[in-house]
C-alpha cells in the first residue's frame, strides 16, 4: 500500500492520473479521509494527477497519541509532496483540509500554484467547544459525536437520501478516536487571522449558504477580506459541500483551477485535438482533406466554436457530451450527425448500454419513430463493426 513515512507517522496517500498533469492536492475535512473526494476526482482526472491522503489521525494513516497542531498536519503535506517528487501542487482543503491549506501557502508560498478554501475558517469557534467535544470522545467513542457531527456536515435531507451521506456516517464511526481528538486540539488552537495576509497565491473560497459550522459571518467574510484578491462562491449547501452539491463544487474548482485561455487566443488548435479525441483521426483526416474552398470557413467555424469552445468546457464529461449528442440528434432527426457519433462513441466511451438508453429516452420524449430509426442505425454500425 502507498505510504510516506514522516517522522515516527505514516500517511497513506493515493496518487493518480497522467504524469506531467499539473498536481492536485485534496485534503479531507475531520472524520473522514481521502475517499471523500470521491466524488470530484473522475471529472479532475482529465486535467490533473491528484493527490489524496489520510491526514494524521484518520483512515489508513498512522494516529499517535496527544494533540496536534495544524502547523504539524501542514508540514505533513509538504513532507508528502517532497517524498513524492512534487515541486508545486495546487491545493484544494475542506474544513480541516482548509486550516491545512492556509498554514501551507502561507508556509510554503513557493510550492502553492493554487489555494481552494471550502467550508472552512482561520479560526474555528469556541475552545470550550472543542474541549468538550474532546471529553465526550474520551468518554464515550466516536458512536457519542457522530448524530451531533453528521447534523453539522449536512442538511437532513442528505442525511435522509445519500449514500455517500451514509458513508460518511461509517467513516466518523470508524475514525480513531486518538486521530480525531488529536485534530480537534488542532481546529481548537487554530487562530490563522494574522497568517491569511502572508497568502500570495490565487485563492478561491467557496462557502456553503447552510453551513452552521463555518458559515460566511465570521468565518469565510475573514478569509475573504483578509486573501488578497480571493475570488468567493457561494454554494447552496451544508458543511461538506462538495459531497452535498458535488457537481456544482466540481465545476467552481475546474473554473477557478483550469489554466485560462490567453486573451484572444485563437481556440482552433484545442478544437482540432478534441474533434480527433471524440471522433479519431481516420474521420478528421478525411474532413481535412476533403475541405475545399467552399466548405472551408465552415470546417474552421465547427472546429472552432463546437470543438474548440463548447467541447472543452468542463462542466459536463466527454461521455455525458456524447449522450446528449446522440439524444438531440435523434429526436431532430439528424441521422448522419447521429451515425457518425454512434459509431465515434462505442468506439471510445460508450457502450451499448449506453445507446439503449439514451434510444428508450429518445422514444419517451421524442417520438417511437424518431427511437425506432436510432436502433435500426445501431445495429447496422454493430454489423459493420464486425
Amino acid at each position: 500500500m502507498p505510504f510516506v513515512k514522516v517522522g515516527d507517522t505514516r500517511l497513506f496517500y493515493r496518487f493518480e492520473g497522467m504524469a506531467g498533469r499539473p498536481v492536485l492536492v485534496l485534503s479531507h475535512s475531520i472524520g473522514t479521509d481521502h475517499a471523500m473526494w470521491d466524488l470530484q476526482v473522475p471529472d479532475l482526472l482529465p486535467y490533473f494527477q491528484v493527490l489524496r491522503y489520510d491526514t494524521r489521525g484518520h483512515g489508513a494513516s498512522d494516529a499517535p497519541k496527544g494533540d496536534y497542531s495544524v502547523a504539524q498536519l501542514g508540514a505533513d503535506v509538504v513532507c508528502l509532496a517532497d517524498a513524492l517528487g512534487i515541486s508545486k501542487f495546487a491545493f484544494c482543503g475542506l474544513s480541516l483540509g482548509g486550516a491545512i491549506g492556509q498554514w501551507v501557502a502561507a508556509n510554503a508560498p513557493d510550492r502553492v500554484t493554487r489555494l481552494v478554501l471550502a467550508s472552512t475558517s482561520p479560526q474555528f469557534g469556541p475552545r470550550t467547544n472543542w474541549d468538550t467535544r474532546i471529553a465526550t470522545v474520551r468518554k464515550g467513542g466516536m458512536a457519542s459525536i457522530v448524530d451531533m457531527a453528521m447534523q453539522r456536515f449536512f442538511s437532513p435531507e442528505t442525511i435522509q437520501n445519500s449514500p455517500e451521506a451514509a458513508s460518511v456516517r461509517s467513516l466518523l464511526l470508524g475514525t480513531d478516536p486518538e486521530g480525531y481528538i488529536g485534530c480537534c486540539a488542532a481546529l481548537r488552537d487554530a487562530e490563522h487571522v494574522s497568517l491569511l495576509r502572508k497568502i500570495s497565491v490565487p485563492t478561491l473560497i467557496m462557502v456553503g449558504e447552510k453551513d452552521v459550522s463555518t458559515p460566511w459571518s465570521g468565518h469565510g467574510e475573514i478569509l475573504a477580506r483578509e486573501i488578497a484578491g480571493s475570488r468567493v462562491v457561494h454554494l447552496p449547501a451544508a458543511h461538506v459541500s462538495n459531497i452535498e452539491r458535488p457537481r456544482s463544487f466540481t465545476a467552481a474548482l475546474l473554473e477557478f483551477l483550469r489554466p485560462q485561455p490567453v486573451p484572444f487566443e485563437d481556440p482552433k488548435q484545442a478544437g482540432l485535438e478534441v474533434r480527433r479525441a471524440v471522433l479519431g483521426d481516420t474521420h478528421v483526416d478525411k474532413a481535412i482533406a476533403n475541405t475545399t474552398e467552399l466548405n472551408r470557413d465552415f470546417q474552421e467555424l465547427i472546429t472552432r466554436y463546437a470543438w474548440g469552445t463548447i467541447w472543452t468546457r468542463p462542466g459536463l464529461s466527454r461521455r455525458t457530451r456524447r449522450l446528449l449528442v446522440l439524444a438531440i440528434t435523434a429526436a431532430l432527426g439528424r441521422w448522419e450527425e447521429f451515425t457518425m457519433h454512434v459509431r465515434a462513441g462505442l468506439a471510445h466511451e460508450l457502450e451499448l448500454c449506453d445507446v439503449k438508453e439514451v434510444l428508450l429516452q429518445t422514444a419517451v420524449y421524442a417520438g417511437v419513430p424518431a427511437a425506432n430509426t436510432g436502433f435500426q442505425i445501431v445495429n447496422e454500425q454493430i454489423k459493420n463493426a464486425h
